[in-house]
C-alpha cells in the first residue's frame, strides 16, 4: 500500500532536493507538501525559535495531519529543536529530517565539519551534534561554517554561485574533518556538481526518506500490536 507523507516547508529551496530523494528511493510514496515560508524569513531576522513561530509551526504540521497522512517530515533543520516538544502532540509519526543524518556522523567520526547558509541552521546542528554524541557517551570536535553569502545566492537565483561557495568551504575543511555535514536541505544540490571529496560529506535528504518511511512501519506495527492486545 502507498504510504501518504506530509511534508513541512519553511523555505522553498528545501522542496526539490526532498522530492528527488523521494522519486529516486520511494517513488511509490505519495506526497503533500505545506509551507511557511514567512517561518524562515523571521528566523533569520530574529535568530531565535519563538513561541509565535512554534504556534505556527503546528498548526502547519496539523493541517498535514487532518489530511490522512502516514507520516510527516519537517525539512528545515532550523525547527529540528522543537520537534521533541511538539511530536506527542500528534497521531502520526514526526521526524526532523535532519536526525538521522547527524547520529551517521557521530558514528562516523570524531572531527566533523558543519557547513551552513542560514545563521540559526548551524549552531542548531552543532548543538543536536553535541546531544546524539553525549547519548552515544562519544567526544567530539566540531567546526561549524556559516555561509550567509551562498543563502541570498540561493535566493537571488544564482545557484553557481551558491555552489561554488558550498564547494570551497568543504574542500577547506575535509582535510581537518572525519566528516562534513550540510545542515540544510537545500545545500544537497551542491553534491551534484562534485562528490569527489577525501572524507564523507552527509546531507539529509536521501537518510530522511529511508528514517520516515522506517519509522511509518513501526508505528503501523505498534498500532496493530496495541489492537490485538485490546
Amino acid at each position: 500500500m502507498k504510504k501518504k507523507i506530509g511534508l513541512i516547508h519553511a523555505t522553498m529551496n528545501s522542496v526539490q532536493p526532498i522530492l528527488s530523494a523521494f522519486q529516486q528511493h520511494a517513488p511509490e510514496a505519495v506526497l503533500v507538501n505545506f509551507m511557511d515560508e514567512s517561518l524562515i524569513y523571521e528566523l533569520n531576522e530574529k535568530k531565535v525559535i519563538t513561541n509565535d513561530m512554534v504556534r505556527r509551526l503546528v498548526e502547519l504540521i496539523s493541517k498535514a495531519e487532518r489530511s490522512g497522512v502516514d507520516g510527516i517530515l519537517l525539512t528545515c533543520s532550523s525547527f529540528t529543536p522543537c520537534v521533541e516538544q511538539i511530536s506527542d502532540l500528534f497521531d502520526k509519526p514526526l521526524l526532523s529530517a535532519d536526525m538521522s543524518m547527524l547520529e551517521r556522523a557521530v558514528e562516523i567520526g570524531s572531527k566533523i565539519g558543519v557547513i551552513a547558509t542560514v545563521e540559526a541552521a548551524g549552531p542548531t546542528t552543532e548543538g543536536l551534534l553535541k546531544q546524539v554524541a553525549q547519548e552515544k557517551a562519544k567526544e567530539v570536535d566540531i567546526e561549524t561554517v556559516v555561509i550567509h553569502k551562498a543563502f541570498q545566492a540561493l535566493q537571488d537565483g544564482r545557484k553557481e554561485d551558491h555552489d561554488y561557495l558550498i564547494l570551497e568551504k568543504i574542500k577547506e575543511l575535509e582535510f581537518k574533518s572525519d566528516v562534513i555535514v550540510l545542515a540544510q536541505f537545500s545545500m544537497a544540490r551542491v553534491l551534484e556538481q562534485d562528490s569527489t571529496f577525501q572524507v564523507p560529506v552527509l546531507t539529509s535528504p536521501e537518510i530522511s526518506v529511508k528514517a520516515i518511511l522506517q519509522e511509518i512501519q513501526k508505528h503501523g506495527s505498534t498500532r496493530f500490536e496495541e489492537q490485538q492486545n485490546v
